[in-house]
């Protein structure tokens, strides 16, 4: 055989091996890809959305008073109980009769226009609002359970990672889009 073969086999075949050899150590060296995911969790907070609500309710109010010291119903009764007073007796005991019955005439028909007024209601509807709060969770991230070279560990993301987590070259786990993308 040719000594320039010789040479060139041996030299191919150190290529060849020392190709592999660098092959191999780039893929020892560089470790899994991945972390296996083996629980995740959603961390969630609550919400609180306040609204407005409205309702027609029926409220019962008192009349507008016209006469507010019962002036007509003290009159009123005042005539009447005088009349009344006039009727009953003779002489001086018919003046006195016809004035008791005025002053005492005067205070029922006061007290009777008072309660008369009282009694005097009206209905109407009026809206009353207030406000309520709705109530509603939000997802704001995942507390992820994974396992990397044997090694079991905990983390928070902002997403839910799926089955596997990536890993860099260095072996630390890529959390967030913007970091795989580097």
């Amino acid at each position: 055989m040719n000594k320039s073969m010789l040479v060139g086999a041996v030299l191919g075949a150190v290529g060849v091996t020392a190709g592999g050899a660098v092959a191999t150590y780039s893929l020892v060296k560089s470790g899994p890809e991945y972390a296996q995911v083996l629980a995740v969790e959603p961390v969630k907070t609550q919400i609180k959305t306040p609204r407005e609500v409205c309702k027609d309710v029926t409220v019962t109010r008192q009349a507008p008073v016209k006469d507010q010291h019962q002036i007509a119903g003290t009159v009123v009764g005042a005539l009447a109980g005088g009349l009344l007073g006039n009727q009953v007796g003779g002489g001086t005991g018919k003046k006195i009769a016809t004035v008791a019955g005025a002053v005492g005439g005067g205070y029922a028909g006061n007290k009777v226009q008072e309660g008369m007024q009282e009694r005097d209601t009206y209905t109407t509807t009026q809206t009353r609002c207030n406000t309520v709060n709705d109530i509603s969770d939000k997802v704001v991230g995942y507390d992820v359970q994974y396992s990397l070279d044997g090694k079991e560990g905990k983390v928070r993301m902002d997403r839910d990672p799926g089955n596997q987590i990536p890993v860099d070259k260095e072996g630390k786990l890529i959390l967030s889009e913007n970091q795989a993308a580097q």
